[in-house]
């Protein structure tokens, strides 16, 4: 009898069997009707919850989870992530520790407010305005929540176990109590400051930005602009620079709108100058203009530097330019300039050429533009010259720059009208007024629109002001939740000054398991080197509100807590700032941390912008009006969301739910949540955060693009595991490739692991579950000792023990793919494929015996590990694997995950067996190949196969394994001959990419000689593994693994190499060869007729096959071994088979006709 198969679907409808003391077998082999199946049981039993009441006073193994926001629809990278997360907090339970996991919600910030406004049809300005802060707010409060039922759903069917009944969310006043306490934790110790400086500014959100939103995957990318080398006017120009044409400085720029606001150019004290005399490309008038030395081919053409310049004339390729004089930078500085667009007109003090250590002649002219409004170099390196910016003033007498919040030009009723009048062209200045300085600020323009930076170079060229007007690509931050691009400009912010802590997050980053290293010393430790004081304020509505309340006089006050607020309040209401407490009217009572208690009130703005407290000399004080970076919310989830230190105190004071072991996320988070939470630990409470992370790659589509609902590329989760089930998905992800590399995702891949791993599982279990039934084997006989079973169930219990010791070092140092290619490699390449399939007969009919009992027992172990092993990977199908394992034979009435991981039985391992049997495979894998290299099929026997040995050892274990292999492979005889005796050709080739590095001067020469090496030679080198040369004196040695040993066929022979490993087979097939072949195929047609006709393995057949000259002889002389082979009572060979039971057979030259019935 055959191993049996089954098609598709595995689903309890389909239960074929009694249930009591019986293995479940199924009709139909079903991965999502499994998935749903036991999700169900696991509802109705609270496994989850069990999983954690079982550990309960065991070591605590501390998991973070990263909180989504649920106001977007979660994604098949969120499968990714939530997998990983599962499998180790899965993993340490078995391995008994106490894995709490608290699900959370990230309520605040950006993507909650951008999403809201769209849906309002609104824009930040029209907060306040058309719509009330509270109204706002309220809209935020419910959006961010809009997909929680599908994030739980996702979250169910995945099988992540975490805790979604009780989740932290950010937006509850008891979470941001915590954040209050922090920030005054940090205030307290200096660590948090207002500056007025220049930031990165996202006039698409609103509000300012850190420089690790800035630094996220993505946010800088290359884009083309207009670009101009700009003409100062030199007002003072040295003697030699005013002979020829005009003197102009040159300086080039990426942002040609920023020019308006120049008040400076800066030169380099180190840099070389020259003056140089041409004409102006585009109205070839005379100029004389200074430029870096290195930098004047750039900007002028070699080979007109031999040319007069009387010989030219307008429209000339080639433009003749001559260097009439050379500077250093310090004899450029303090020579003035005419402004270059006098559209407005600063203070006394501007337009002089000043020095700067960071200008380079990388690229531009080596003279920098300086706009202090818009640079944070300009704004250091203008103000310690003494330099101006170019403000406005617009009608509530505030100073500010050129470009308004919204990312355009002020328009002149927008001013103060005294400023207007005084300081503004205003014929010059109203053409380009109301004018956004990037088309993706302005709802009306497109990209293919006119930009700002083109009309300003326009009137340039026209004013003789241009030098050189091209497209450039350059790197560009863009904001990381709008997609827009970002200015660089100044505003009032309050800063952590994480600087201060630089070195100590750098040494405790050290201590930290990143996966994959790189990522911690590479993008997050250097990342850390290069750190940024923490931009901290947000010009928003919907977050965290800053706790500093602060007087018109400077006095300040940060609040830790609502019950200092409250006491405050009551302070203010003494002194007549409030006339009430809002907290005391709605019945809060401070120290009360109940949910219940905490509901009365709200944290968020308008209400805490209400509050105005009392300073120390009797002041009112005001809250600033900004809200945190979001990314505080999150990084302070550790603390908060067990409302530290005013609950749970001691819980984290004493380490047992702080820090992490574990966290994981995506690359995005690296410089998000990842260092967030890393900053805050450092900073307040000088430790790590987390001691382990994975840091996983981005999922792309099959074609390495990124997903997106525009591309159409993006992969449906729900569908998806509706489709295939959660495990092939999770199996998939974890095991295509490292967590950390980015995922090609591919359905297809899906499919395959569903049929290969799963499927080939399935069919082990079922084959297992056929016979046991029938022979009524349940595991309650005693338990054969390994050591008395037969070696082929000695050696895959062996390789079961070096699986389970893998597999476990695996997950212990967060390699899920690993273990998971392990487990692959185990169940399809040595038990099924291997042990099964040689140990088939064993479980067919007789008695049991103590041979057939090992059998049984060992294979059911086999099963029952992997179901074990593999659980934390493919939760569903492995408890249910187990479940039908141990409800046969009792050995367990729960599921595999409240079970232990499985033990490690070190005294079963023998490496010498599973070398042997290894060699068996390999010598298997090489034979089979060249029966496909020539279309010869296993079933067909051939004569023989011949090995040339190396040594006696390598011999003895072939030797060993030796009936083995013939009966695999299907041949009659193998012969061993000496490796010198000259039977076999051998050919040596050199492998160049590594002998190339240790031998380049040589190699040539090398090659030639390895090439030209005797058979002696080869033999010789084959037995000792290395080889010298005398290549020009020069002594080169070669390993085996430096190159490739080749064995050329011989006339009747194919001949493989691998290794040490040489097989020659002989496929000279005879006629009595033949006729055998013929035999073994029809058992193996008959055999599928009757697994495809339904019948019982114990049911007996009658065989009738229509006559045929190329089968009659191959019947007639094997018809005992046939029939015995499909359990036929009569064979028949008749001249035509018209009954309703008739099958056409389809050989490779001929058809026949058989009928195959029930005797």
């Amino acid at each position: 009898m055959i191993f049996r198969t089954f098609g598709a679907i595995f689903e309890s409808s389909n239960i074929l069997s009694d249930m009591s003391k019986k293995f479940t077998e199924y009709s139909h082999f079903d991965l999502s009707e499994i998935n749903k199946e036991v999700l169900k049981k696991w509802d109705e039993e609270n496994v989850f919850h069990k999983s954690l009441e079982v550990r309960e006073g065991c070591p605590s193994f501390v998991f973070y989870e990263g909180p989504p926001s649920a106001n977007g629809m979660p994604g098949i990278h969120h499968v990714m992530a939530r997998s990983i997360k599962d499998i180790f907090c899965r993993y340490k339970t078995m391995k008994g520790f106490h894995v709490k996991r608290k699900a959370g919600w990230d309520t605040h910030g950006l993507p909650v407010e951008l999403g809201v406004e769209k849906a309002l049809g609104i824009t930040k300005e029209d907060i306040g305005k058309t719509i009330s802060v509270a109204d706002y707010n309220a809209a935020c409060r419910k959006d961010v929540m809009k997909y929680t039922r599908e994030w739980e759903d996702l979250t169910h069917k995945m099988g992540y176990w975490v805790d979604m009944n009780d989740p932290y969310i950010t937006y509850d006043n008891r979470y941001i109590e915590t954040l209050w306490w922090l920030l005054k934790q940090l205030y307290n110790k200096g660590l948090l400051y207002k500056g007025y400086t220049i930031q990165p500014y996202s006039p698409a959100a609103g509000t300012g930005l850190s420089s690790h939103e800035l630094n996220q995957p993505g946010c800088y990318r290359d884009v083309k602009d207009t670009t101009v080398v700009a003409q100062f006017k030199m007002k003072n120009p040295k003697p030699e620079m005013a002979e020829w044409g005009t003197p102009y400085f040159l300086a080039w720029t990426t942002t040609p709108w920023t020019l308006p606001s120049n008040t400076a150019l800066c030169v380099g004290p180190k840099i070389d100058y020259v003056a140089v005399q041409s004409y102006n490309p585009y109205s070839g008038k005379p100029i004389t203009v200074v430029l870096a030395k290195a930098l004047l081919n750039t900007h002028f053409n070699p080979k007109a530097a031999d040319l007069a310049l009387e010989d030219y004339k307008p429209g000339d390729k080639l433009i003749p330019y001559k260097v009439i004089a050379e500077y250093k930078g310090p004899d450029l500085v303090g020579m003035e300039y005419e402004q270059l667009i006098p559209w407005v007109n600063p203070e006394e003090g501007a337009f002089r050429v000043i020095s700067g250590d960071y200008v380079t002649t990388e690229d531009g002219t080596g003279i920098v533009h300086i706009a202090p409004t818009f640079g944070a170099d300009d704004a250091q390196v203008a103000k310690a010259a003494g330099i101006p910016p170019l403000q406005m003033v617009n009608k509530k007498g505030e100073l500010r720059p050129m470009v308004d919040l919204t990312g355009k030009f002020y328009l002149l009723d927008e001013l103060d009208d005294t400023f207007v009048k005084e300081c503004v062209n205003v014929d010059l200045y109203q053409e380009y007024a109301g004018r956004f300085v990037k088309n993706a600020y302005d709802p009306n323009l497109t990209d293919k629109d006119e930009t700002l930076d083109i009309s300003i170079c326009m009137m340039m060229k026209a004013n003789n002001q241009a030098f050189k007007i091209e497209k450039h690509v350059h790197n560009y931050p863009h904001c990381w939740r709008t997609d827009k691009p970002v200015l660089y400009y100044p505003l009032d912010s309050w800063f952590i000054k994480s600087t201060a802590c630089k070195d100590q997050m750098i040494e405790l980053n050290k201590t930290i398991n990143w996966k994959p290293e790189s990522t911690g010393t590479g993008r997050f430790g250097k990342w850390l080197e290069n750190l940024n004081d923490w931009n901290l304020s947000r010009s928003r509505y919907w977050g965290t509100p800053l706790p500093i309340w602060r007087s018109e006089e400077g006095e300040e006050k940060c609040i830790g807590s609502v019950e200092e607020l409250y006491n405050e309040i009551e302070k203010s209401i003494a002194a007549g700032f409030m006339k009430s407490n809002p907290y005391k009217e709605k019945g809060f009572v401070p120290g009360e941390y109940k949910k219940e208690n905490y509901d009365k009130i709200d944290l968020h703005r308008p209400y805490v912008d209400d509050i105005v407290l009392v300073s120390e000399s009797g002041k009112p004080m005001r809250r600033e009006s900004d809200l945190i970076d979001v990314w505080f919310d999150s990084g302070a989830m550790p603390y908060a969301q067990i409302h530290y230190p005013f609950e749970n105190k001691e819980l984290l004071d004493s380490h047992e739910v702080y820090p992490a072991d574990f966290i994981a996320e995506g690359v995005d988070q690296t410089r998000g949540w990842f260092f967030t939470l890393h900053a805050i630990a450092t900073m307040v409470f000088g430790s790590v955060a987390y001691k382990a992370v994975i840091s996983n790659g981005l999922v792309l589509d099959k074609n390495g693009n990124k997903m997106s609902k525009r591309l159409g590329n993006a992969v449906d989760p729900f569908s998806t595991i509706e489709k295939y089930g959660s495990d092939p998905l999770r199996w998939y992800m974890i095991t295509n490739s490292s967590p950390w590399d980015n995922l090609k995702f591919d359905i297809d891949g899906i499919e395959e692991v569903r049929r290969k791993f799963f499927g080939t599982l399935y069919n082990t279990y079922s084959f297992f579950a056929l016979y046991a039934n029938v022979d009524g084997f349940t595991f309650s006989e005693p338990e054969i000792p390994v050591a008395e079973r037969p070696e082929i169930d000695r050696w895959i219990i062996s390789l079961l023990n070096t699986l389970v010791k893998e597999v476990d070092e695996h997950y212990n140092n967060f390699e899920p793919t690993r273990a998971g290619r392990a487990i692959s490699d185990f169940v399809n390449d040595n038990l099924s494929n291997w042990y099964v399939r040689l140990n088939r007969k064993r479980f067919w009919g007789g008695t049991m015996d103590a041979d057939k009992l090992s059998a049984y027992q060992t294979l059911y172990t086999c099963l029952e590990t992997v179901a074990a092993l593999m659980s934390p990977i493919a939760p569903f199908f492995a408890d249910r694997l187990f479940r039908d394992l141990t409800s046969a034979t009792g050995r367990s009435d729960k599921s595999v995950h409240l079970c232990d991981f499985p033990t490690l039985h070190p005294e079963y391992i023998d490496k010498t067996l599973e070398e042997r049997m290894q060699i068996a495979q390999d010598i298997t894998s090489m034979v089979l190949a060249l029966r496909r290299k020539v279309n010869i099929k296993v079933r067909q026997p051939l004569t023989a196969l011949m090995i040339p040995v190396l040594d006696e050892k390598q011999k003895e274990e072939i030797e060993s394994v030796k009936d083995l292999i013939l009966n695999e492979v299907n041949v009659k005889e193998l012969n061993f001959v000496d490796n010198t005796a000259g039977i076999l050709v051998k050919r040596i080739k050199p492998d160049f990419k590594k002998l190339g590095p240790r031998y380049g001067k040589i190699m040539k020469q090398l090659a030639a000689a390895i090439a030209s090496m005797e058979q002696e030679e080869i033999a010789r080198f084959e037995t000792e593994g290395q080889f010298m040369f005398d290549i020009e004196s020069q002594q080169a040695t070669i390993e085996l693994n430096d190159v490739d040993i080749i064995s050329e066929d011989i006339p009747g022979w194919l001949v493989a190499n691998e290794g040490r490993l040489t097989v020659a087979l002989d496929i000279t097939v005879t006629e009595e060869l033949r006729l055998e072949g013929i035999a073994r195929e029809l058992v193996n047609r008959i055999q599928n007729i009757r697994k495809a006709s339904g019948f019982d393995i114990t049911d007996k057949i009658t065989v009738k096959l229509t006559s045929h000259s190329e089968t009659d002889s191959a019947i007639n002389k094997y018809e005992d071994y046939i029939a015995k082979q499909v359990l036929a009572d009569s064979i028949e060979i008749v001249d035509t088979v018209s009954d309703e039971n008739c099958t056409d057979l389809d050989f490779d030259s001929f058809k026949l006709q058989v009928s195959v019935t029930k005797a």
